[in-house]
């Protein structure tokens, strides 16, 4: 895992560490009953003061006659490269792939991710597993069969390595003892949610070479971004992090194509599919809406931001190759990278014990729904 060190240290960068968030939302399907079992999985919120300058001020505003709509287009065939790139400055343009309006400032608030670490909160029971069902049922109708196309598979495979990544983190950041306060790693909440599910595993490889593949192939534009908190130090640091990520010797000879996304989309019916998958992720994205634990929201948010980010870069056409992306955008594309990196790094390390507790499980380990 050759990132790894090197993500650790961008996120906890100032640019990195705060992130943009509606925290408080009506959920758009069924009234909200859930509840943490621990009183501090609560968000806290930045003071004003707090945050960088350049945050507070509005970025450039572009209206819909500004961009060229992408959805329902013949031309949405994907070209690999963004040949032309070239960053003109934060905008607010809202990503077809959420729900949320994300250029309204008024309703969010800025989140310190560094104050508020993801990890177990006791969000269990009727509440939690109907925010899983709603996104497996409502947008992946059956589980994976061989009838289904491959793009549709690509969404299942999106949402179970998803989900897959955050069991790794709450069994990674377990609370083992509340009347101690002793955390450490649940690994047997490890082996039953995600490795004696091998296509589980897997997916959480795919999803995890998808969001690097949308960032090594965004790495112009990603280059040259304004990385701007006031904090000159700090900027320069954050600049040379995301250079050493993008132009990693060891990734680029090892695995230059993490994700070919070159065959998606493609045949007559490319551009309906594309729609259909699109609107299945704003979906999703509003489900998080629904989420009971403020913290789990925070980052059910924030990794579903930057999924869909993955995928606007992916998938985005114009006729002009001309990417944009909002500031929030980014901060949400590399912490959702950071975090799958910890979640393969951590079932990498884990495999040997996971292994031994196999060898002693005879309970059988056919795939079954999560």
């Amino acid at each position: 895992m050759v990132l790894h060190p090197i993500l650790q240290d961008l996120v906890k960068t100032p640019f990195f560490r705060y992130f943009k968030v509606k925290l408080w939302c009506d959920c758009p399907f069924w009234p909200d009953d859930g509840m943490c079992y621990l009183r501090d999985c609560t968000v806290c919120e930045c003071p004003e003061s707090e945050f960088p300058e350049p945050f507070k001020k509005s970025s450039r505003l572009f209206s819909a006659d500004d961009v060229i709509c992408q959805e329902g287009k013949p031309q949405a065939a994907v070209d690999r490269t963004l040949d032309d790139t070239i960053f003109k400055g934060w905008i607010q343009i809202d990503n077809p792939w959420t729900y949320d309006d994300e250029t309204d400032d008024a309703a969010m608030t800025y989140v310190n991710l560094q104050l508020n670490p993801e990890r177990y909160t006791g969000y269990a029971g009727p509440s939690a597993q109907r925010i899983w069902t709603a996104v497996y049922k409502e947008n992946c109708p059956q589980y994976p069969s061989e009838e289904w196309c491959n793009e549709k598979k690509v969404m299942y495979k999106l949402i179970s390595g998803l989900h897959s990544s955050i069991s790794v983190h709450i069994a990674s950041e377990y609370l083992l003892d509340s009347s101690a306060n002793l955390w450490g790693q649940n690994v047997q909440m490890l082996y039953d949610r995600v490795w004696k599910h091998p296509d589980r595993v897997r997916n959480l490889y795919f999803i995890f070479l998808l969001v690097l593949r949308a960032v090594t192939k965004a790495a112009d534009y990603l280059e040259q971004a304004e990385y701007n908190t006031g904090n000159h130090v700090e900027d320069l640091k954050t600049q040379s992090l995301v250079r050493q990520l993008l132009y990693n010797n060891k990734l680029l000879s090892a695995c230059r194509v993490p994700f070919d996304e070159v065959n998606i989309w493609q045949g007559q019916n490319g551009p309906d599919l594309l729609q259909q998958i699109q609107n299945q992720f704003r979906n999703i994205s509003a489900i998080m809406n629904c989420v009971g634990c403020e913290k789990c929201r925070l980052w059910g948010k924030l990794q579903v931001n930057g999924l869909a980010t993955a995928l606007k870069v992916l998938f985005f056409v114009d006729g002009k190759n001309n990417l944009q992306l909002q500031r929030n955008e980014v901060i949400a594309l590399f912490n959702l990278l950071n975090r799958l990196s910890q979640s393969v790094k951590f079932v990498h390390d884990m495999g040997p014990l996971m292994e031994k507790m196999e060898r002693h499980d005879s309970s059988p380990t056919g795939k079954t729904p999560w």
